[in-house]
Protein backbone atom coordinates (compact mmCIF):
# COMPACT_ATOMS: atom_id res chain seq x y z
CA UNK A 1 0.00 0.00 0.00
CA UNK A 2 0.80 3.52 -0.72
CA UNK A 3 1.49 5.82 2.46
CA UNK A 4 2.19 9.54 1.75
CA UNK A 5 2.57 12.35 4.73
CA UNK A 6 -0.34 14.96 4.56
CA UNK A 7 0.13 18.61 5.20
CA UNK A 8 -1.05 20.06 8.66
CA UNK A 9 -3.66 21.77 8.01
CA UNK A 10 -7.16 20.57 9.81
CA UNK A 11 -10.69 19.78 7.06
CA UNK A 12 -11.80 23.91 7.16
CA UNK A 13 -14.91 22.05 8.72
CA UNK A 14 -13.74 21.47 11.88
CA UNK A 15 -15.06 23.90 14.10
CA UNK A 16 -14.29 24.96 17.64
CA UNK A 17 -17.98 24.52 18.43
CA UNK A 18 -18.43 21.28 17.14
CA UNK A 19 -19.45 17.97 19.35
CA UNK A 20 -16.05 16.05 20.18
CA UNK A 21 -17.71 12.12 20.99
CA UNK A 22 -14.85 10.54 22.70
CA UNK A 23 -15.14 7.05 22.74
CA UNK A 24 -13.52 3.88 24.23
CA UNK A 25 -15.13 0.48 23.24
CA UNK A 26 -14.67 -3.24 22.35
CA UNK A 27 -16.13 -6.48 21.83
CA UNK A 28 -17.33 -8.40 24.79
CA UNK A 29 -16.32 -12.14 25.18
CA UNK A 30 -20.37 -12.98 23.85
CA UNK A 31 -19.34 -11.88 20.77
CA UNK A 32 -16.90 -14.27 19.82
CA UNK A 33 -18.82 -17.00 20.52
CA UNK A 34 -20.97 -16.41 17.66
CA UNK A 35 -20.79 -17.72 14.57
CA UNK A 36 -18.63 -16.14 11.69
CA UNK A 37 -22.01 -15.99 9.92
CA UNK A 38 -23.91 -14.15 12.77
CA UNK A 39 -20.99 -11.45 13.30
CA UNK A 40 -20.74 -10.78 9.89
CA UNK A 41 -24.49 -10.36 9.46
CA UNK A 42 -24.36 -7.99 12.63
CA UNK A 43 -21.32 -5.83 11.75
CA UNK A 44 -23.14 -5.57 7.94
CA UNK A 45 -26.12 -3.95 9.57
CA UNK A 46 -24.42 -1.81 12.35
CA UNK A 47 -22.10 -0.49 9.78
CA UNK A 48 -25.27 0.01 7.30
CA UNK A 49 -27.04 2.21 10.45
CA UNK A 50 -23.68 4.45 11.28
CA UNK A 51 -23.11 5.41 7.74
CA UNK A 52 -26.92 6.59 7.47
CA UNK A 53 -26.03 8.57 10.91
CA UNK A 54 -22.97 9.72 9.41
CA UNK A 55 -24.82 10.90 6.30
CA UNK A 56 -27.77 12.45 8.12
CA UNK A 57 -25.61 14.58 10.62
CA UNK A 58 -22.83 15.68 8.59
CA UNK A 59 -20.35 13.86 10.33
CA UNK A 60 -16.87 16.24 10.20
CA UNK A 61 -14.38 13.53 11.59
CA UNK A 62 -13.41 9.94 12.60
CA UNK A 63 -10.73 8.55 13.37
CA UNK A 64 -9.74 5.02 15.73
CA UNK A 65 -6.66 3.76 17.16
CA UNK A 66 -6.04 0.34 18.74
CA UNK A 67 -4.64 -0.06 21.93
CA UNK A 68 -1.05 -1.74 22.36
CA UNK A 69 -2.46 -3.12 25.50
CA UNK A 70 -6.12 -3.89 25.72
CA UNK A 71 -7.48 -3.16 28.98
CA UNK A 72 -10.13 -5.95 29.32
CA UNK A 73 -13.04 -5.02 27.25
CA UNK A 74 -11.26 -1.45 26.01
CA UNK A 75 -9.31 -2.35 23.31
CA UNK A 76 -9.82 0.73 20.65
CA UNK A 77 -10.10 4.28 21.25
CA UNK A 78 -12.37 6.77 18.77
CA UNK A 79 -12.66 10.23 17.77
CA UNK A 80 -15.81 11.02 16.28
CA UNK A 81 -16.96 14.85 15.51
CA UNK A 82 -19.96 15.90 14.84
CA UNK A 83 -21.22 19.94 14.47
CA UNK A 84 -24.46 19.56 17.06
CA UNK A 85 -24.78 17.69 19.94
CA UNK A 86 -27.89 16.18 17.97
CA UNK A 87 -25.94 14.51 15.94
CA UNK A 88 -23.65 13.11 18.54
CA UNK A 89 -26.30 11.54 20.38
CA UNK A 90 -27.92 9.82 17.57
CA UNK A 91 -24.78 8.33 16.96
CA UNK A 92 -24.43 6.86 20.37
CA UNK A 93 -27.76 5.63 19.91
CA UNK A 94 -27.24 3.85 16.84
CA UNK A 95 -23.82 2.29 18.09
CA UNK A 96 -25.48 0.78 20.79
CA UNK A 97 -28.69 -0.58 18.78
CA UNK A 98 -29.04 -4.45 18.94
CA UNK A 99 -28.05 -6.75 17.68
CA UNK A 100 -24.71 -5.57 17.48
CA UNK A 101 -24.63 -3.27 20.06
CA UNK A 102 -25.88 -6.13 22.52
CA UNK A 103 -22.05 -7.29 22.20
CA UNK A 104 -20.25 -4.21 22.55
CA UNK A 105 -18.15 -2.38 25.60
CA UNK A 106 -19.09 1.69 25.70
CA UNK A 107 -17.47 4.38 27.41
CA UNK A 108 -18.64 7.73 26.25
CA UNK A 109 -17.44 11.46 26.73
CA UNK A 110 -18.47 14.55 25.51
CA UNK A 111 -15.56 17.11 24.59
CA UNK A 112 -14.45 20.20 22.93
CA UNK A 113 -11.07 20.44 20.47
CA UNK A 114 -8.69 22.70 22.73
CA UNK A 115 -7.21 25.50 20.10
CA UNK A 116 -4.03 23.88 17.86
CA UNK A 117 -2.40 27.37 17.29
CA UNK A 118 -1.07 26.70 20.72
CA UNK A 119 1.20 23.55 19.88
CA UNK A 120 1.87 25.06 16.21
CA UNK A 121 5.56 25.17 17.04
CA UNK A 122 5.46 21.62 18.18
CA UNK A 123 4.49 19.80 14.99
CA UNK A 124 7.39 19.01 12.23
CA UNK A 125 6.49 16.28 10.41
CA UNK A 126 2.32 17.19 10.01
CA UNK A 127 -0.37 15.24 9.95
CA UNK A 128 -0.67 12.30 9.62
CA UNK A 129 -0.55 8.91 7.48
CA UNK A 130 -2.92 8.80 5.20
CA UNK A 131 -3.57 6.23 2.52
CA UNK A 132 -2.88 6.94 -1.03
CA UNK A 133 -5.18 4.26 -2.61
CA UNK A 134 -8.69 4.77 -4.32
CA UNK A 135 -11.28 5.39 -1.60
CA UNK A 136 -12.49 2.21 -0.41
CA UNK A 137 -16.50 1.49 -0.39
CA UNK A 138 -17.40 2.58 3.02
CA UNK A 139 -20.39 -0.35 2.80
CA UNK A 140 -17.88 -3.56 1.52
CA UNK A 141 -15.96 -4.26 5.40
CA UNK A 142 -13.06 -5.08 4.58
CA UNK A 143 -9.95 -6.73 6.62
CA UNK A 144 -9.31 -4.11 9.30
CA UNK A 145 -5.66 -3.97 10.61
CA UNK A 146 -3.62 -1.24 12.33
CA UNK A 147 -1.32 1.00 10.66
CA UNK A 148 2.29 0.92 11.72
CA UNK A 149 3.55 3.87 10.55
CA UNK A 150 3.42 5.44 13.80
CA UNK A 151 2.45 5.41 17.12
CA UNK A 152 0.32 7.55 19.07
CA UNK A 153 0.06 8.42 23.16
CA UNK A 154 -3.28 8.51 24.36
CA UNK A 155 -3.03 10.44 27.69
CA UNK A 156 -6.10 11.09 30.32
CA UNK A 157 -4.96 13.86 32.51
CA UNK A 158 -5.74 16.99 35.16
CA UNK A 159 -4.31 18.98 37.36
CA UNK A 160 -4.09 17.44 40.99
CA UNK A 161 -6.10 19.99 43.42
CA UNK A 162 -4.22 22.60 44.83
CA UNK A 163 -1.91 22.84 41.70
CA UNK A 164 -3.53 25.92 40.36
CA UNK A 165 -1.69 27.85 43.57
CA UNK A 166 1.36 26.65 42.44
CA UNK A 167 3.79 29.21 40.46
CA UNK A 168 4.49 28.19 37.24
CA UNK A 169 7.96 28.58 37.78
CA UNK A 170 7.87 25.82 40.80
CA UNK A 171 6.62 23.83 39.30
CA UNK A 172 8.73 23.87 36.57
CA UNK A 173 6.38 24.68 33.46
CA UNK A 174 8.97 26.55 31.56
CA UNK A 175 11.33 23.80 31.43
CA UNK A 176 8.99 21.27 31.20
CA UNK A 177 7.70 22.77 27.76
CA UNK A 178 11.20 23.19 26.61
CA UNK A 179 11.84 19.68 27.19
CA UNK A 180 8.46 18.47 25.43
CA UNK A 181 9.25 20.81 22.19
CA UNK A 182 13.11 19.28 22.22
CA UNK A 183 11.88 15.66 21.82
CA UNK A 184 9.11 17.26 19.39
CA UNK A 185 11.71 18.79 17.20
CA UNK A 186 14.38 16.01 17.63
CA UNK A 187 12.17 12.92 16.75
CA UNK A 188 9.52 14.47 14.06
CA UNK A 189 6.56 14.84 15.97
CA UNK A 190 3.62 14.58 13.81
CA UNK A 191 0.54 15.61 15.08
CA UNK A 192 -0.50 17.10 18.89
CA UNK A 193 -4.51 17.63 19.86
CA UNK A 194 -6.17 17.99 23.53
CA UNK A 195 -9.76 17.49 23.72
CA UNK A 196 -11.27 19.04 26.63
CA UNK A 197 -13.96 17.26 28.37
CA UNK A 198 -17.79 18.82 28.96
CA UNK A 199 -18.23 17.24 32.04
CA UNK A 200 -14.61 16.44 33.94
CA UNK A 201 -14.40 13.08 35.50
CA UNK A 202 -12.65 12.59 38.99
CA UNK A 203 -9.59 10.85 37.37
CA UNK A 204 -9.36 13.12 33.84
CA UNK A 205 -10.36 16.39 32.61
CA UNK A 206 -9.02 16.61 28.83
CA UNK A 207 -7.71 14.21 26.81
CA UNK A 208 -4.13 14.62 24.61
CA UNK A 209 -3.20 13.05 21.80
CA UNK A 210 0.17 12.78 20.41
CA UNK A 211 1.88 11.00 17.69
CA UNK A 212 5.17 10.08 16.26
CA UNK A 213 7.00 8.35 13.53
CA UNK A 214 8.33 5.42 16.49
CA UNK A 215 7.41 4.15 19.53
CA UNK A 216 10.92 4.78 20.79
CA UNK A 217 10.35 8.28 20.56
CA UNK A 218 6.43 7.80 21.48
CA UNK A 219 8.11 6.34 25.14
CA UNK A 220 10.69 9.53 25.32
CA UNK A 221 7.65 12.02 25.26
CA UNK A 222 5.99 9.56 27.97
CA UNK A 223 8.84 10.01 29.85
CA UNK A 224 8.73 13.54 30.02
CA UNK A 225 5.58 14.03 30.55
CA UNK A 226 6.20 12.65 34.14
CA UNK A 227 9.44 14.65 34.90
CA UNK A 228 9.83 16.74 37.70
CA UNK A 229 8.64 18.39 39.19
CA UNK A 230 5.78 18.74 36.98
CA UNK A 231 4.80 15.69 37.07
CA UNK A 232 3.87 15.46 40.37
CA UNK A 233 1.13 18.13 39.89
CA UNK A 234 -0.82 16.40 37.11
CA UNK A 235 -2.63 13.09 37.66
CA UNK A 236 -1.80 11.13 34.10
CA UNK A 237 -2.31 7.99 32.69
CA UNK A 238 -1.40 7.01 29.04
CA UNK A 239 -2.07 4.62 26.57
CA UNK A 240 0.16 3.47 23.58
CA UNK A 241 -1.90 2.80 20.58
CA UNK A 242 -2.24 2.35 16.27
CA UNK A 243 -4.52 3.96 13.93
CA UNK A 244 -6.98 1.82 13.09
CA UNK A 245 -7.80 0.73 9.47
CA UNK A 246 -7.54 4.48 8.75
CA UNK A 247 -8.02 4.28 4.84
CA UNK A 248 -11.36 2.66 6.04
CA UNK A 249 -12.76 5.05 8.23
CA UNK A 250 -11.74 8.04 6.53
CA UNK A 251 -14.20 7.51 3.65
CA UNK A 252 -17.27 7.36 6.87
CA UNK A 253 -16.93 11.09 6.42
CA UNK A 254 -19.54 12.41 3.94
CA UNK A 255 -17.98 13.50 0.84
CA UNK A 256 -20.33 16.53 0.41
CA UNK A 257 -19.30 18.31 3.34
Amino acid sequence: MSIKHKTAKKDSCLKNDSIVILFKGGRLPSWHRLSDRERKNYSQKHVNLMLSVSQKYSLLHMEGFVLLSPQIHWERFWIIEFPSLEGAEAWIKAEMEPPYGRYGFYEYYLSRRNPTKTFNNFVVQPEGLLSTEPPLDSHQIPHLKADYNSTLILNFRRWLPGADEISSKLRGDKKHQLLLQSIAQQHNLIRLEKFQLIAPQSNFHEVKLVEFPTIEAATLWMEAETNQPHGQFRLQVMHLAHRWAPQYFQNWVPKNL
